[in-house]
């Protein structure tokens, strides 16, 4: 098992790969793979890895790895857990192994069943296959978007990466801003959605989805169905026995390792869940990391997840974040990220995963089991639905006034916007709503200056939502607003802040909700064995009653507030007004700087509070001065 940097080129006009680029390309994913590095070039094509060794720390794992015949070659990130299982079939189908690792299987897997042993990996993935004799390159993702992979076609040639730095190193693309993926940024506490991206003409490859390339000619197709949410439907105490069952079992193939296994604990469900699993089979005493905050600057998960550490004896370790230091890391972020992802909850990500080190180089966590469960807030608006779109009708006037109001910046102005959003007729706009952190013509996205302003409101900052509705009409309310979450939220925000947060200090973090067979099954189950009036995971806190504590399974989810207002109204505030009003920095056209200054005035005298957005306004500013995009 190696988690991994990728990366390649392809000439379209038939000229050789430039070996110097695609070193200077593998040479920016060092961080991802400190291991080792190696290329391999065939033509027109070259691909780069770096190598994170887990499983088989032999010389036999180096990628990238060629079949027996010479006509494939692979390049892989990721972890396939059912390879032992494959290996098997692929022994009694005449394939012979030299090493133990699960690339070998995944390139004799693709060899054996060609882009249809796609659909047989369970785990997390991103790889590139290269036909020699075909002359096709092939470029696959897993189905959660666990791995990362971007791509853009410039000129004659493509190239491709598990980061956007690897991108631009090829030195074949220009920074160019996307105007589309900065408007999503705008609206999605941070993160262009879907294929987009920050930078113009670079794109995302979706989850569960293949791209191959031949002849010049791109195509891109999903590898496997969307789930269709209508699987049998058990009664309450088996689905929980079958719950529990699968999450057992997923922990346990998650712990397959060579190397140290931790758990990242933050006291909640998921991750209390994951500890009590992973305690019962794991060797010796489990090691548990947790991060919190002084007790003056936000809420602390701290004690909660001591207590869950004491209950399974765990090695415990804990990590205080401090306002003081977290600049730094903010900045670096920006780089890990290639991008303002202003998500703050990455900075104590960051800061736990650079403690880990180089004793602990696997992590379990808990992304997916608010996505898969129904953990969020706003999945109970689910039922309000209909009755909120009726009353649109009846706010009309209101928000014509809205319009022409001078108290369009005022909480009580962005309270009524919220509302008014809620009640849009469009059912993709009633979720992207409940989301986003502005809404449709908010007044905020005034902070920008009006070229750039124009140009975000060019695009619409909705569409991958308008697109995931369509497929999904015959879901209820609650299960549509679950499988979208999955589909965008999860690998365009959570992921995503998991893979860099973590990769950047070359540490593998594994999600064991996320596994097929978990996620599948918990999918398909009614809305009401999951979210109901007076609480939500309804059927996980069942299957978990007696493993873990009742005191985790009764609290009300609190999530992980980082105090990213309180830090810029504090310590923070002259680095804020340093970085968005020196005018000497590179991005002088890009805000309205009275509005700007307005906001921040606003924020520092807590006549409103605007930190989630200064935030994102921050770290987009600080992105716009490391690239140096054109806009």
């Amino acid at each position: 098992l190696y988690m991994c940097g990728i990366t390649g080129i392809y000439r379209n006009n038939g000229e050789p790969a430039d070996r110097r680029a695609l070193e200077r390309m593998t040479r920016t994913l060092r961080h991802r793979g400190p291991d080792d590095s190696g290329v391999y070039l065939d033509g027109s094509l070259g691909l780069g890895h770096t190598r994170l060794s887990i499983i088989d720390l032999s010389a036999l794992g180096r990628q990238p790895l060629c079949s027996d015949d010479g006509r494939f070659a692979l390049v892989y990130n990721g972890e396939i857990y059912n390879f032992r299982d494959l290996r098997r079939t692929l022994e009694g189908l005449g394939h012979s192994f030299r090493g133990h690792s699960d690339t070998e299987v995944c390139l004799h897997a693709c060899v054996e069943w060609g882009l249809d042993a796609f659909r047989r990996f369970e785990g997390m993935f991103a790889l590139a296959l290269w036909d020699k004799r075909e002359q096709r390159l092939t470029l696959a993702r897993d189905r959660p978007g666990i791995k990362p992979l971007y791509y853009c076609h410039a000129g004659a040639g493509f190239v491709f990466g598990s980061e956007i730095k690897a991108l631009l190193a090829s030195g074949a693309i220009q920074s160019r801003i996307d105007w589309a993926g900065l408007h999503e940024f705008v609206h999605f506490f941070g993160s262009p959605l879907g294929a987009n991206t920050h930078f113009e003409g670079v794109r995302k490859l979706l989850p569960g989805h293949l791209l191959t390339l031949q002849a010049g000619e791109a195509a891109v197709k999903p590898f496997v169905p969307e789930p269709d949410g209508n699987l049998p439907r058990p009664d309450v105490p088996a689905a929980a026995r079958t719950v529990g069952s699968l999450l057992d079992r997923a922990v346990r193939e998650h712990l397959v390792s060579d190397v140290p296994v931790g758990v990242l604990l933050s006291g909640g469900i998921d991750s209390s869940a994951i500890t009590a699993f992973a305690s019962k089979h794991h060797p010796g005493r489990l090691r548990t990391f947790s991060a919190g905050f002084a007790a003056d600057e936000g809420v602390s998960e701290l004690p909660a997840a001591r207590a869950v550490a004491e209950r399974f004896d765990t090695d415990h370790h804990e990590l205080r974040v401090s306002s003081q230091n977290v600049i730094p890391v903010i900045e670096r972020l920006v780089r890990s990220h290639d991008a303002p992802f202003a998500d703050p909850a990455s900075i104590p990500l960051y800061m736990l995963s650079e403690m880990l080190g180089s004793e602990t180089k696997v992590v379990l966590q808990g992304d997916g089991g608010d996505e898969i469960f129904g953990g969020y807030p706003h999945y109970q608006f689910g039922a309000l639905e209909t009755p909120l779109r009726l009353a649109g009708a009846s706010t009309a006037w209101l928000r014509r006034f809205m319009r022409r109001s001078p108290r369009g910046g005022s909480a009580w102005a962005r309270r009524f916007w919220r509302l008014q959003t809620l009640c849009q007729a469009d059912r993709s706009e009633f979720l992207a709503a409940l989301v986003s952190l502005n809404f449709l013509d908010a007044p905020l996205l005034r902070v920008f200056a009006p070229e750039p302003g124009s140009m975000l409101r060019a695009s619409d900052p909705f569409v991958r939502y308008r697109a995931c509705f369509k497929q999904l009409q015959g879901l209820d309310p609650v299960q549509r607003m679950l499988h979208t979450d999955y589909r965008i939220r999860l690998p365009d925000r959570y992921l995503e802040k998991v893979d860099r947060a973590t990769m950047a200090h070359g540490i593998e973090a594994r999600v064991p909700f996320l596994d097929k067979r978990l996620a599948a099954y918990a999918m398909g189950l009614p809305a009401r064995f999951k979210v109901r009036a007076r609480g939500k995971k309804y059927i996980l806190r069942e299957a978990l009653r007696g493993l873990v504590p009742d005191f985790v399974l009764d609290s009300p989810k609190v999530g992980f507030p980082v105090p990213v207002g309180h830090w810029l109204r504090t310590s923070m505030a002259g680095y804020l007004r340093s970085v968005l009003l020196d005018d000497s920095i590179a991005h002088p056209g890009l805000f309205d700087r009275s509005m700007l200054e307005r906001l921040i005035d606003e924020h520092l005298s807590e006549r409103e509070e605007h930190g989630p957005f200064l935030y994102q306004l921050l770290c987009l500013a600080l992105w716009y001065t490391a690239y140096r995009p054109i806009a």
